[in-house]
């Protein structure tokens, strides 16, 4: 799915309105009704439901889903930000008026919380994504009468103060994690696709749970239009998944090479390991310090094991000729033998390559070797280990767009782990990813996935192909998990046991729609 800015999300609208073709009044009405169904399949009518509307657009659609909503029954009292409407807004007042069953006020000051009745509901829309500056007096005054309101809150498109990509320029108030000058929604309704401020951690308490809802958008414009952000959802996944034949064996699905472990974390090999063997490569040698033999062996009969010289440590790199894909990283050490086994690799791999953990900090620590990185290689790096590569950024924005360019700059993936972790392409393209939940932010989560993207890698998928897919499934995984496990109680083995299923959830999707 693409993310759109706000300006060519504007082009798709126009594009709607002349191609269906559709008055524009008329592609509000529709996407006030399927908001409307979507909130009263939500609610219950004896909750009372404010609806705060701003002048444009969207104040429009929040006028035209409480006449929808008063036509279903329920008890509704609007608050106009402004009498000057724009032309669309003025329809949908006028409309609302000749309904004559909400009561309509215009907002002049804050209002106590104790104006709102218990257990009510604001719907806040006032801004949509198409506000370039702050909210002005007044309208800063509604959004801090809705987040002072202690009621649930629904944005409708987006909250209202709150910008589409980068908001950087309002206050951020890190003590209780949110945007001041933009609404605190519980859950915003996303017109047709998601906005790309959503996938930024700063986002959280300002979007709450967001959802998208259809409005019949032109599929022909979104075909055609380009973008460097997309969604992946499970339809996108689904299609990067390879069939396989029957006449197939394990060398039809690659040798993989993972080089991982040291004195007192060789679980993080096992968990690598078993990973890449249940994302489905056909053969993995693991290469481990010689005090690792037994308990790899003992824990993994399926995985061949390549043994270092050093006891505890690795100190080289084995003859890749074999391999047809490497992975690198996983409890690995930063010693100077480590270090150098990382620059060996580096030098002598024409390999697909995935990259984590310590080899990740060994590059920080040996920024020469920046440049040495084979090309399209797959970085895994979690927020603090991506600091050190590239720098601490005064914002999420600003992050993204460091791992966007860090990708460009030195042609390699870089897997962005979090929640909606973030893929940047050597091509500037960026893929959030749509699975996964709170329950991974486990030890031993990172290297599960490094064995995922390894096996696909081996199997032949595109390092592009690889990354997106691979956290995906890691995500998915973790989601499946929940169903015989709590956030609390997940831990890193639990996604491994949930691969099959993730696989087969993919398998099982009709691509078609």
């Amino acid at each position: 799915m693409k993310i759109l800015s706000p300006e060519k999300v504007r082009l798709l609208d126009t594009y709607t309105i002349e191609n269906e073709p559709i008055l524009d009044i008329n592609l509000m009405e529709r996407a006030a009704k399927a908001c409307s169904n979507k909130i009263q399949s939500q609610l219950s009518k004896l909750q009372k439901i404010y609806v705060f509307c701003g002048t444009g657009n969207n104040g429009g659609d929040g006028l035209a889903i409480a006449r929808l909503l008063a036509n279903e029954d329920f008890t509704l009292e609007v608050f106009l930000i402004s009498e000057k409407l724009n032309s669309n807004s003025k329809i949908n007042l006028d409309r609302l008026k000749i309904q004559n069953k909400v009561k309509i006020n215009l907002f002049k000051d804050e209002i106590d919380a104790d104006y709102f009745e218990n257990n009510s509901v604001i719907i806040d829309a006032i801004f949509g994504s198409g506000l370039n500056k702050p909210a002005n007096e007044t309208a800063l005054k509604a959004i801090e009468t809705i987040n002072n309101s202690n009621q649930f809150v629904i944005s409708i498109d987006i909250p209202s103060g709150f910008f589409a990509e980068n908001n950087s320029v309002l206050i951020f108030d890190k003590e209780k994690g949110f945007y001041q000058q933009a609404v605190c929604a519980n859950w915003t309704l996303t017109l047709e696709l998601p906005f790309l401020s959503f996938f930024f951690p700063d986002s959280e308490q300002n979007v709450g749970n967001w959802e998208i809802i259809p409005i019949g958008l032109s599929n022909e414009f979104l075909k055609n239009i380009e973008t460097e952000n997309y969604f992946v959802t499970d339809y996108f996944a689904s299609k990067l998944l390879k069939k396989r034949k029957k006449f197939t064996h394990k060398g039809t699905f690659g040798h993989a090479l993972l080089i991982s472990g040291c004195y007192g974390k060789m679980g993080a090999a096992v968990l690598a390991s078993r990973a890449c063997l249940r994302a489905g490569v056909g053969l993995l040698t693991t290469h481990i310090p010689r005090f690792g033999y037994q308990i790899m062996q003992s824990s993994l009969p399926e995985a061949m094991l390549s043994i270092d010289t050093s006891d505890i440590l690795v100190s080289e790199i084995p003859d890749l000729s074999k391999f047809s894909a490497v992975g690198i990283g996983p409890a690995l050490g930063t010693k100077p033998n480590s270090q150098k086994a990382v620059a060996s690799l580096f030098e002598k791999c024409n390999l697909q390559l995935v990259i984590d953990a310590d080899a990740l900090n060994i590059i920080a620590e040996k920024n020469e070797l920046l440049n040495s990185i084979p090309q399209n290689s797959i970085l895994t790096p979690h927020p603090l280990e991506f600091e050190r590569l590239a720098g601490k950024s005064t914002s999420f924005y600003e992050r993204y767009l460091k791992q966007r360019e860090f990708a460009i700059q030195h042609h390699v993936f870089v897997v962005l782990k979090g929640a909606n972790t973030c893929i940047c392409t050597p091509e500037g393209e960026s893929f959030f990813n749509s699975t996964g939940n709170s329950g991974m932010a486990t030890a031993g989560s990172g290297d599960v996935l490094t064995g995922i993207i390894l096996a696909l890698l081996a199997q032949s998928y595109s390092p592009k192909e690889a990354a997106i897919l691979g956290v995906f499934l890691h995500g998915k995984a973790g989601d499946l998990a929940l169903n015989e496990q709590s956030k609390e109680s997940l831990i890193a083995s639990d996604l491994t046991e949930n691969l099959g299923k993730a696989f087969h959830s993919l398998e099982t999707r009709d691509t078609k729609s």
